[in-house]
């Protein structure tokens, strides 16, 4: 059976089973069993306990096995050490699935891995299809389904999938209380079986449900992962926790210490299309916004209020998202002064002023008019406007209603329940409404999984120059020469050959970054390299003094006129190969103007990023001077690509800086770390 297929036993079981059901008031597997219940499930429930006859008025087993048939779904709430046995039992009795509530598992130390490692094992070998364990289990409105609580029953069309049950019950509470409801809820646990991936293609297929809305802290399997996010069709909304930098010990290149893990999940997100959360509330607006307005068809805003200042805080944040306030033209504006009194401002906003109170049909007459001009009217109720949920149709409409009075809310709960949003603010309500043009999915021409490794893995080791500039020049990627010299004659000698100025640099296996102590000496003509070497030699002793020194590099100095940028490559370790690209030279992680990109990409992904960071005014030829040659770079990133692909050894790659021509591109410098 297709593995997605496979939760339809957890999703729709057509029966359900409570292994460890309590007759005691107070108690978790009483409480379940009560929701299961209430909620309306239509199939059979079997309470199993060996010790019971009957609860709450339903016949109660004494194990598994002895239910009049299998059940599709067996919810577990039993202490730990008995849930493994429980588990083969279920697969011995027919179960297809089980929701594991009990914790005691991987999140309680080593003893609990080994337990829940024996979990997923049972499950893999008897055909059972795992949530949890530790987890607050499942609740599918559509199915009439509450393996979970509190009991909460509202349909709507948000499927909420969360690491944590906490985060997962607050979101819907907020959609029960608004009366918007949700398709389901999934509380994972720690995923000994089924994980984000699996629950997000299962939605993105739910005729129940427009968007899915996810809480993760981490990923367990990548490949799936991306592969899911590769084919969802329906908004998906993740709020990431944990966006500190990684804290792995390895050897720091510029594009390791520019990547950590959450540079890597934004580049994943962009990629895939994926509307990011920062916090709940976000979550929860953005899923709101894009599973029940309608996808604008353009960015065009008109504000319509009672209160222009509540209108003008909206429009601000329009302006942060590149949503667009223009003023109406002279004949929407003769159109609205047939209605509106004189007194009313006619610009962006419509200023109803307070007689849109008395004279709600102001709203109404002027959200009509405003439909030809504009992509969507912001209807902001300032006021306590009674039948304000009979204004707005929901049809081209954001609709805030600012205050918490008792008219405020029975009409935002009234617009709800006709499937209209409503927002408290002005600034959260246009923030919602910018995720329809926050991320347009930039699909990859082809699919590839992407792997990686939990540990740390050998030491990484630093390619020596001369060997490293041999491997780049293999591919046809324009790096300069590094002369290795074991002295000042020999760099000398070097020096005379090139007849031109040249760029000294330390020759060490255990010095990264070379400039940092004093192991770059630039500009240094023929006659000054023993002067200069010897002076790079003292510094590089005295800043480094444990480093071996193999000597050093001689390179012809670059020549000017060109606009300096890096490429890197980083191997993440779930997502593999990652590439970085920004504005380069001494200055890289100070400014920080970078952009990533998960591998494979493709030549119009690279032209992506080389047009996203902030500085590519400057490579397109700002202020009348000529562009640079952006498409030599393109080929470069290119190369640099099926390097990493060619040579999966290579663990961090920097080409630092890379100056960028009117024609054509120089490597000036760069570096090789490998296992």
């Amino acid at each position: 059976m297709d593995p997605i297929r496979s939760l339809d036993a957890i999703f729709k079981p057509a029966s359900v089973a409570l292994i460890g059901a309590s007759s005691t008031p107070g108690k978790l597997s009483f409480d379940i069993l009560h929701n299961l219940i209430q909620a309306g499930f239509a199939g059979p429930i079997y309470p199993v306990n060996p010790k019971a006859d009957e609860i709450l008025g339903l016949k109660a087993y004494p194990a598994i096995g002895a239910t009049p048939t299998p059940a599709d779904m067996a919810v577990v709430v039993i202490p730990a050490r008995m849930v493994v046995g429980a588990i083969e039992e279920c697969g011995r009795a027919g179960v297809k699935s089980a929701v594991v509530i009990t914790g005691g598992f991987a999140e309680a130390g080593e003893d609990g891995e080994k337990l829940q490692a024996q979990l997923a094992k049972a499950g893999r070998e008897h055909g059972v299809r795992l949530i949890g364990p530790n987890c607050q289990g499942v609740n599918i409105p559509y199915s009439s389904l509450c393996a979970s609580w509190p009991l909460i029953t509202t349909r709507g069309r948000i499927a909420f999938v969360s690491q944590s049950g906490t985060v997962g019950a607050a979101l819907i509470d907020w959609a029960s209380v608004e009366r918007l409801g949700f398709s389901g809820f999934v509380s994972l646990g720690n995923r000994a079986d089924v994980d984000e991936s699996d629950c997000i293609r299962y939605f993105n297929d739910d005729p129940n449900t427009r968007v899915v809305a996810c809480y993760i802290e981490g990923v367990k399997r990548p490949a799936a992962f991306l592969d899911a996010l590769g084919k969802a069709t329906k908004p998906v909304v993740i709020l990431k926790s944990g966006r500190t930098a990684r804290g792995r010990v390895a050897a720091e290149s510029h594009t390791k210490s520019l990547a950590g893990s959450d540079e890597i999940y934004q580049t994943i997100f962009r990629k895939y299309g994926i509307v990011r959360a920062d916090n709940l509330e976000e979550l929860y607006d953005f899923a709101k916004g894009l599973a029940y307005m309608d996808r604008p068809t353009g960015k065009r805003l008109l504000f319509i209020s009672s209160s222009g200042g509540a209108a003008i805080l909206g429009i601000d944040e329009a302006g942060k998202y590149g949503l667009e306030a223009p003023f109406p033209s002279e004949d929407l504006k003769a159109r609205l002064r047939a209605f509106l009194p004189p007194h009313c401002g006619l610009t962006n906003p419509i200023d109803l002023t307070g007689d849109a109170i008395t004279d709600p049909s102001l709203y109404s007459k002027s959200i009509a008019e405003a439909k030809s001009d504009y992509d969507t009217s912001v209807v902001v109720f300032g006021d306590p406007v009674h039948g304000a949920s009979d204004i707005v149709t929901g049809r081209g409409e954001l609709v805030v209603y600012c205050g918490g009075a008792e008219v405020e809310r029975e009409e935002s709960l009234k617009m709800h329940e006709k499937g209209i949003p409503v927002y408290p603010t002005p600034e959260r309500g246009v923030r919602a409404l910018a995720q329809f043009f926050a991320h347009e999915a930039v699909k990859p021409e082809e699919a590839q999984a992407h792997g990686g490794q939990d540990d740390e893995g050998p030491r990484l080791r630093l390619m020596p120059a001369p060997a490293a500039v041999r491997v780049l020049r293999s591919y046809r990627i324009p790096a300069v020469t590094a002369a290795p010299a074991r002295n000042a004659a020999e760099a000398a000698r070097y020096a005379g050959r090139f007849a031109r100025p040249v760029a000294l640099k330390i020759l060490s296996p255990d010095i990264s970054h070379k400039s940092d102590v004093g192991g770059v000496a630039l500009g240094v003509e023929p006659s000054g390299v023993k002067k200069a070497w010897k002076a790079m030699m003292a510094a590089v002793e005295e800043k480094a003094g444990g480093a071996r020194i193999e000597g050093a590099t001689v390179s012809p100095m670059a020549k000017p006129g060109g606009v300096e940028v890096i490429l890197g490559i980083l191997r993440d370790p779930q997502y593999g190969a990652t590439m970085m690209f920004g504005l380069g030279g001494i200055f890289t992680e100070i400014y920080k103007d970078v952009q990533f990109c998960l591998l494979p990409a493709s030549p119009g992904e690279f032209e992506r990023m080389v047009a996203s960071i902030r500085g590519y005014p400057i490579l397109a030829g700002a202020r009348g001077r000529a562009p640079k040659d952006i498409a030599a770079l393109v080929d470069v990133m290119r190369k640099l690509a099926q390097i990493a692909e060619d040579y999966p050894g290579f663990d961090q790659i920097d080409l630092n800086p890379v100056i960028v021509y009117e024609k054509g591109v120089s490597v000036v410098d760069y570096r090789i770390l490998h296992k």
